[in-house]
């Protein structure tokens, strides 16, 4: 059994569904069901029972699955290894970040990068999902979570400054009151984010209009009259059809921090990378 025939038996394993396996790492689904085939008469046993739910892991499976998972653990942290010990000032580097962050933060600073450094390629990722650092997902991770696991170092970047944002020439709220008022707010999923709370308290009697996961969604939509929003001051003030509502109390602030694993500390142009964020956004 190959390492590459390990990968799609782990990714199949953790995301249940061949569309899901497939897309994490880059292959058709006919691709991946054949790969499947081929590896289950490799070994002669059915790792996976088909359901109609997905694929669920037979005893064989079972078996296996914890023997591939030591051997992708050893052949990511040689890679990580070999990839940290280069010196050059090229090759590929997979940022990932919200989708507000990387637009309007991060971007103007890989631009910049991209000037300096015109051989590394920078793949940005903008999206909800947490990527493994450990697993390669990523090699540099911006959120707004501290890191917590031992083998990843990380810094607190920056404190993001919110404000509340209303359609520019649109009539403002009072505060500790909202009557009339209807807000753009992040979607159920994210009701224990501190601008939701936030909110709740200044505005008790505004209505929700619109719900959204995504920052730039939600200044598009106030921005259209569709409501009030909190918004990252970087986002909110870069829109001219907005504008600050002040209700004497500025929504809660967050932090965002910076991560990588200890293995890509020597990797040269990660170090590049990371000192030019930390001196244009680091204060």
């Amino acid at each position: 059994m190959e390492w590459s025939d390990l990968k799609i038996f782990l990714a199949i394993a953790r995301f249940g569904t061949l569309g899901a396996a497939a897309r994490s790492l880059g292959l058709t689904q006919p691709t991946m069901g054949r790969r499947l085939r081929s590896l289950e008469a490799s070994v002669g046993q059915t790792l996976f029972q088909r359901t109609t739910e997905g694929f669920v892991l037979t005893e064989e499976g079972a078996a296996v699955l914890a023997g591939a998972e030591r051997i992708e653990e050893e052949t990511l942290a040689m890679e990580r290894i070999l990839a940290g010990g280069s010196r050059q000032l090229g090759g590929f580097l997979r940022l990932s970040s919200s989708d507000w962050f990387g637009a309007h933060v991060l971007s103007p600073v890989l631009a910049e990068f991209s000037q300096l450094h015109p051989k590394v390629v920078v793949e940005l990722l903008t999206d909800s999902r947490l990527l493994s650092l450990p697993r390669r997902e990523a090699d540099l991770v911006f959120r707004i979570q501290p890191f917590t696991e031992a083998e990843i170092i990380s810094r607190k970047l920056i404190h993001i400054k919110y404000g509340l944002y209303i359609r520019r020439g649109a009539p403002h709220p009072r505060a500790f009151d909202g009557v009339g008022a209807r807000l753009v707010t992040m979607d159920q999923a994210f009701g224990d984010m501190p601008d939701a709370g936030w909110l709740q308290r200044l505005l008790p009697r505004a209505e929700i209009a619109m719900r959204s996961n995504s920052r730039d969604v939600q200044a598009t939509l106030c921005a259209n009259g569709a409501g009030l929003a909190v918004l990252p001051r970087p986002l909110g003030d870069s829109l001219a059809a907005i504008e600050l509502v002040d209700l004497g109390e500025a929504p809660p602030g967050r932090d965002t921090w910076v991560g990588y694993h200890r293995d890509m500390k020597r990797l040269a142009r990660l170090r590049a990378l990371l000192d030019l964020v930390i001196e244009r956004l680091a204060h």
